[in-house]
């Protein structure tokens, strides 16, 4: 059974930073791509970033581009999101997903390509 477990969340003001990690047990995750979503209070589940299987491309939604930064550690099996400059806006719970389709090119921003989720980390930014 796959495994994704997210860690790093927390309080912070506005302007700092916070890295989220993703670790995956049951199987690597080295093939699969690995997203991020959140889901801010009263809305819905929204992506954030990918990043492809070798780890070579990456993904973010507009608004988190230039400073958001997601990366992979392949001999950790951790996935980790940087998240800078962090906004009220940002404030949600971030969930790591992987699609366990080997080598695949991952419709990335699509929640149900992803078959494994983690329990979610919250991250509340002050103003």
């Amino acid at each position: 059974q796959v495994q994704l477990v997210e860690s790093g969340g927390g309080l912070v003001q506005a302007g700092e930073s916070l890295r989220l990690s993703c670790a995956a047990s049951g199987r690597t995750l080295s093939y699969n791509t690995v997203g991020w979503f959140r889901q801010p209070p009263g809305k819905e589940r929204e992506f954030v970033g990918a990043i492809s299987w070798n780890g070579g491309t990456t993904y973010y939604t507009d608004s988190v581009k230039g400073r958001f930064f997601i990366s992979r550690d392949h001999p950790k099996n951790t996935v980790y999101l940087q998240m800078n400059s962090l906004k009220p806006e940002d404030t949600a719970v971030y969930y790591c997903a992987a699609d366990r389709r080997n080598f695949y090119s991952t419709t990335y921003d699509r929640a149900n390509e992803y078959d494994y989720w983690g329990q979610g980390t919250q991250v509340t930014v002050s103003s």
